[in-house]
């Protein structure tokens, strides 16, 4: 068995805390930029009522008007290439999305720009703008995209809310593109707070927004507004066995999206301080094979660099004769210690 000591420990430690001083450090050298994108969650589009002495109906049209200028349709083209590789085609994809700032950011879901070759934006017109990736974290299904051209028209900001004081029952109106149709509005409320949902690449988002307001294909990336117009959620899956809307939509909150999206224009990714190793359960694994311990963790990988590469932990190689030489095994820290 593999024992860490003191100094190894100590290693990659120092080399977490590093990672995440840096990235601290870049953080608030982007204060600015994060106080503006806060600011907007205190602000409210003018040309909306009080929502508590406005009839439902006019609150409905107020908001429309004043956000969905700042809603675009995002379209995607992915090249996609036959079984032996000779021959490619293209795969159109479709979303929406939110305008953030005067310079022409555009926050979106991860999942509608993934992989995309060719990205265009439409404001409810004709004319389609080239666009290209700003940043993408496929962990929160966030990301933003920039203009490449600014329209002739001033842009449209959709303010930011705050997710965090959401009740259930509140109402919310959904603006996106379902199915082509640009600019769409639908209605509802809150139905549930604090929803695990699951982005693409498996990873857990915690403490999404379930609403009933209609959310179909096309809708993704588009906003999840409040009464007074601000943008509290990231429309980004719904729950149904038909593929449309039945009702169960879900939006990431917004208060995620205001941490990450200046790290995203900055860096262009979200870099999350890591040990850097491929992990399996030895308790798990104890079923398939015989292992030297009944409990840990066995080190598949490391990634080269690394604070576990730097402390000299191995991972899983194959030897000259074909066999499979186990990686080191990772205690309880009891043990370790000890």
């Amino acid at each position: 068995m593999y024992r860490l000591s003191a100094r190894q420990i100590l290693v990659i430690a120092l080399g977490s805390a590093l990672f995440a001083a840096i990235a601290v450090a870049g953080f608030q050298q982007l204060s600015a930029r994060f106080q503006l994108l806060g600011s907007a969650s205190v602000s409210t589009p003018t040309g909306i009522t009080d929502p508590s002495l406005a009839a439902d109906e006019q609150n409905n049209i107020e908001v429309y008007k004043a956000a969905s200028p700042g809603v675009v349709y995002i379209q995607s083209t992915t090249m996609t290439r036959d079984f032996f590789g000779m021959f490619s085609r293209p795969v159109e994809g479709a979303g929406s999305g939110s305008v953030i700032d005067e310079q022409g950011d555009i926050l979106t879901n991860y999942h509608v720009i993934a992989d995309a070759e060719k990205l265009t934006v439409s404001f409810g017109s004709g004319k389609a703008y080239t666009a290209k990736v700003v940043g993408r974290d496929p962990d929160t299904d966030l990301a933003v995209i920039k203009l490449l051209e600014t329209p002739k028209e001033s842009l449209t900001v959709v303010p930011l809310g705050d997710s965090d004081k959401l009740i259930v029952g509140q109402k919310v109106l959904a603006i996106g593109n379902p199915f082509g149709l640009d600019r769409t509005l639908t209605t509802g409320v809150i139905s549930g707070l604090q929803r695990p949902i699951q982005a693409q690449n498996g990873r857990k988002i915690e403490g999404a927004i379930q609403t009933d307001a209609s959310i179909n294909p096309g809708n993704s990336g588009g906003p999840l507004l409040d009464s007074h117009g601000r943008m509290i959620g990231i429309n980004s899956q719904i729950e149904s066995t038909s593929g449309s809307s039945a009702g169960v939509g879900f939006a990431i909150p917004v208060n995620i999206a205001k941490r990450i999206v200046p790290l995203l224009i900055r860096d262009g990714e979200i870099r999350r301080p890591k040990l850097g190793i491929a992990p399996r359960d030895v308790e798990s694994l104890g079923k398939q094979m015989q292992l030297p311990v009944s409990s840990g963790v066995l080190i598949v990988s490391v990634q080269p660099g690394s604070p576990a590469a730097n402390a000299g932990l191995r991972g899983v190689v194959q030897t000259e004769d074909g066999d499979l030489e186990l990686g080191d095994k990772v205690a309880e820290p009891a043990y370790l210690c000890g």
